[in-house]
């Protein structure tokens, strides 16, 4: 790690000095870019540098426990230098946490009834709610774009768009098979029943992120069905789309208006994309990475919720609660701080080629 730190305070060093030569000064867009980088590149320096500092403090001092009249004092000022070098040290490896572009984005949140019929779409109906209470909790707006409900009070499929600060990067390791373990409301011998639903955490994507040639798009419109009004059914209101390069099709019926419906088919077909092309990248960067259990794929068991126990285990992490009412409550983030702590420090072994950071 000190071999990959001590590298990038050298480029910090070089990009500074080039910043200072006429050739960069007179290049805006070289300037620019140095300029990013440096500021990238500032904090980790900066304490890394401060952490060199405390090593060599520790190094005199420790020199001055061999005169007997400076060794109590000496032992005191230890204890102090070795704390600041434990905090400073945690810091670098936060810092050496490679950032993830979208962190600062909103998400577009599809949920979806899995295996177990009725009780599968009413466990997506919870989840939903969980979701939504933890986004009040954080000031985060939930609108949603589309909705299927079930007959039984459950959600086959809800997708929304979740807009707030940092919304990404507390919830991108929700995506995944969530299980839940309970006696279903309509079960009569109390047996527990096993149904799943899938979550996906899409990072919202920009005009800028993914840009769509109207020749590779299909649009149909339809009537609305369902609930709406008297208009519902005799308007082509409703718009479905399809991406024909890639076969991905997205329809959106819940505005009354064709073209607010349009857009906001278009959000959701962005962000698909935007998630494919970023898939695409990743796996051509690292075929072998491992960030999950398993292959990492969306059909693999993330988490389940055991109603009988109140208990939730996410399966990724090892990680455990018995409060499974509070989280259903909206009170997630100590789950999501176990997720974001264990994929932390499986980026930063990469990051330092799995060394030991102590």
């Amino acid at each position: 790690m000190f071999e990959k730190l001590a590298s990038i305070e050298e480029k910090y060093e070089q990009m500074m000095a080039e910043m200072a030569t006429p050739a960069v000064q007179a290049d805006n867009a070289k300037f620019r870019t140095h300029s990013k980088a440096v500021a990238e590149m500032q904090p980790l320096v900066e304490t890394f540098r401060e952490y060199k500092d405390v090593a060599a403090q520790i190094t005199a001092t420790e020199e001055m426990l061999k005169d007997p009249d400076m060794r109590e004092l000496a032992q005191e000022e230890l204890a102090q230098l070795n704390g600041r070098k434990d905090g400073l040290l945690a810091q670098i490896k936060v810092l050496l946490v490679p950032k993830d572009p979208n962190d600062a984005k909103n998400i577009i949140l599809e949920i979806r009834g899995g295996t177990g019929g009725d009780e599968a779409a009413l466990f997506a109906g919870d989840l939903y709610r969980m979701y939504n209470r933890f986004a009040e909790r954080n000031g985060w707006k939930v609108e949603t774009l589309s909705m299927s409900e079930s007959g039984v009070g459950g959600i086959k499929e809800v997708i929304a768009i979740i807009a707030g600060k940092n919304v990404y990067s507390r919830l991108k390791y929700e995506s995944g098979v969530h299980r839940v373990q309970r006696v279903p409301a309509t079960e009569a011998s109390g047996r527990i029943h096993t149904s799943t639903a899938t979550v996906a955490v899409l990072p919202e994507a920009e005009d800028v992120d993914i840009q769509i040639n109207e020749k590779d798009l299909r649009v149909d419109t339809f009537c609305s069905s369902g609930p709406g009004g008297q208009s519902v059914n005799t308007t082509y209101s409703a718009v479905r789309i399809t991406h024909l390069p890639t076969g991905l099709v997205v329809s959106q019926q819940d505005e009354k208006s064709q073209i607010k419906n349009r857009a906001k088919a278009m959000k959701v077909l962005r962000s698909r994309l935007y998630e494919l092309e970023m898939q695409k990248q990743q796996d051509a960067i690292a075929k072998d990475r491992r960030s999950q259990v398993g292959t990492g794929e969306r059909s693999e068991k993330i988490r389940t919720y055991n109603f009988k126990e109140n208990r939730i285990t996410d399966h990724r992490v090892g990680f455990t609660m018995h409060q499974l009412d509070l989280a259903l409550e909206g009170d997630l983030n100590e789950l999501i701080d176990a997720a974001t702590t264990y994929f932390n420090t499986e980026k930063l072994k990469e990051a330092t080629g799995g060394e030991n950071a102590a």
